[in-house]
């Protein structure tokens, strides 16, 4: 039977990473983002690169809740079985929490776009993963999900919030056959870093994350790596 993998952001960086390295292994995939021209682009890569594998592609911003639930509604419409979820959508605005805007709309902003996406994705699509006792969950969290830093302000409560929700749910749906992995990638070499004057090898490739993610899903149904922390060889940034 056809495997699949919901990523989300699958366009750029570790999102499309991981919606490649799966590819590769035969999953059809299934992915969101903003940008309609983006995803079309990512559908003719795949489909150069991973001829035959199924490509579904919706344009969703899922830092609104009812886009979430409309990529949710995309993806079981589908009707296909979800192997893998992959709530990879994120976003980072730099700067400390007193200078954040009052009325706390930052908070509120990274909490719906790192935080809330993942939350309402994962209890729409979890209920078929339990039925059948199948899946792997992973969470993009971060480096700054266990170590806060100045300048990380509202970021970095978000995804603290994120990780912790993926301990929740290890410890939740281990009986019930279904692997949860929180990744915590360092400085990784994506959009979020351009215009920095740094070289490409003071950063982790957004492939090693791919890769270790595939590594995880790859072991027996008997094991489960919890966390997968990595960090440039070099060190943080």
């Amino acid at each position: 039977m056809q495997k699949y993998i919901v990523v989300t952001g699958g366009t750029k960086g570790i999102g499309r990473a991981v919606a490649l390295r799966f590819a590769q292994a035969g999953f059809g995939v299934v992915t969101c983002a903003r940008s309609a021209a983006g995803l079309a682009e990512l559908t003719a890569a795949l489909q150069q690169q991973t001829p035959g594998v199924p490509v579904h592609t919706l344009a969703a911003d899922l830092s609104q809740a009812a886009e979430t639930a409309r990529f949710a509604a995309f993806v079981q419409g589908l009707s296909v079985p979800v192997e893998v979820l992959v709530n990879n959508t994120g976003a980072f605005i730099p700067g400390r929490l007193q200078d954040e805007p009052a009325d706390g709309s930052q908070l509120r902003q990274m909490i719906d776009v790192n935080l809330y996406s993942a939350y309402d994705l994962t209890r729409a699509l979890l209920p078929a993963m339990i039925q059948r006792r199948q899946g792997h969950i992973f969470n993009m969290c971060s480096t700054a999900s266990i170590m806060a830093y100045p300048n990380g302000g509202s970021y970095c409560i978000a995804k603290f919030a994120l990780y912790g929700m993926t301990k929740v749910l290890r410890a939740e749906l281990q009986e019930h056959g279904v692997r949860v992995t929180a990744i915590l990638p360092g400085a990784t070499l994506t959009a979020s870093w351009e215009g920095v004057d740094l070289p490409a090898e003071r950063f982790i490739r957004p492939e090693d994350v791919a890769a270790a993610a595939f590594g995880a899903y790859s072991l027996s149904p008997q094991a489960v790596i919890e966390e997968l922390l990595i960090r440039p060889q070099l060190g943080d940034i």
